[in-house]
């Protein structure tokens, strides 16, 4: 029997009321058959393109994001996140502090990501998520060096780690999880929910660029080596190990213009907090995703599968075509001020003025 054509080049939605008008002795056989290939014609128009990355890097601007690192006063990393998110950039999903050998009171790191939220709510800015204290120890490499043998901390960051990522990872958009800090508790969440691994990607910034790859170390990358083991084997990694002059992005000559409101007031007091430390610029790890050209130059690697009990440094990377994971070796250092300057200057006059 010759079927009618009649539907071809048809919205998914008219397919389905073109095939009711067809003749009953067709319908059941056209039924089935456009079921299947609208489905995947529908499914396909959705996903084709949409899931192609923005830069060099697997994930952009469209995922969402959840930040993991201590203190808030020695770098800009909060306060990109929340402009960047408010400025049709990545949307804020969560907040996880920590501690650290530099910043171990939880209390004061707490605190500060609270000022930093409350100055944010006061100027208008919305969609931004109230932090969460995490406690957990460095996690500890198991006598026979298996990763499945390790103890779970079971973290209130874990925790929202896999949380977040069940709400809002797609197949073809996962969560990313952006670390200033120690890659604790992101390990942390595989340990305690292994299928947390199809749902985020995990950008860091810590560590450098070698000559045959990039060494897990100083900064950030020294904190919790087995952590590292666990998320370069087990995770979607990205090591940021590009820094720039964070100094240039609030100059003092420049403090006068900053917004009158409580966000602006919030970065005049704390500009000379920063550290004048080009690698305490964790910010680098929210760039990387939110703005495609600050990448300038990326490496695929591999990780060596584990460390000694001992280590003071995560694994080391290796350059390789085949890497599963990612290196950003160089980026774009003029790109941030610009950028966090024209995002406040995006925002509503309500988060502009008192």
């Amino acid at each position: 029997m010759m079927l009618s054509t009649d539907c071809a080049g048809r919205s998914c939605n008219e397919n389905a009321r073109c095939a009711a008008m067809i003749a009953p002795s067709a319908r059941q056989f056209l039924g089935a058959l456009a079921l299947a290939l609208g489905v995947l014609g529908c499914s396909e128009a959705r996903n084709l393109g949409s899931s192609s990355p923005h830069g060099r890097l697997p994930v952009d601007e469209r995922n969402p994001i959840l930040l993991s690192n201590d203190g808030v006063y020695d770098n800009w990393q909060g306060e990109y996140a929340m402009l960047l998110a408010s400025t049709g950039g990545p949307q804020l999903a969560g907040i996880a502090v920590g501690t650290s050998v530099n910043l171990p009171d939880i209390e004061q790191n707490i605190a500060g990501w609270r000022g930093l939220v409350e100055a944010a709510h006061a100027s208008g800015l919305t969609d931004i998520p109230d932090p969460t204290a995490s406690i957990g120890a460095k996690l500890v490499r198991p006598a026979n060096g298996q990763i499945e043998a390790t103890t779970p901390n079971r973290s209130e960051g874990a925790r929202l780690i896999v949380q977040r990522s069940k709400e809002l990872s797609l197949p073809y958009r996962p969560l990313v999880v952006v670390t200033g800090g120690r890659l604790t508790d992101v390990a942390d969440a595989y340990l305690i929910d292994p299928t947390v691994a199809r749902r985020i990607v995990v950008v860091s910034s810590l560590g450098s660029a070698t000559d045959t790859g990039g060494a897990m170390a100083a900064p950030n990358g020294e904190m919790d080596p087995w952590a590292g083991v666990i998320v370069t084997a087990r995770l979607r990694f990205v090591q940021v190990s590009a820094f720039y002059d964070q100094l240039a992005d609030v100059p003092s000559s420049r403090l006068s213009d900053l917004p009158t409101s409580a966000l602006g007031e919030w970065i005049r007091a704390k500009q000379a907090k920063v550290w004048d430390l080009p690698q305490a610029a964790d910010q680098v790890a929210v760039l990387a995703v939110a703005e495609p050209a600050f990448a300038a130059e990326v490496d695929r690697v591999f990780a060596a599968p584990s460390v000694a009990a001992d280590a003071t440094a995560g694994p080391e990377l290796f350059s390789s075509p085949d890497g599963t994971a990612w290196l950003v070796r160089r980026c774009d250092g003029a790109l941030p001020a610009e950028r966090f300057w024209q995002a406040l200057g995006q925002l509503p006059t309500a988060a502009r003025t008192p």
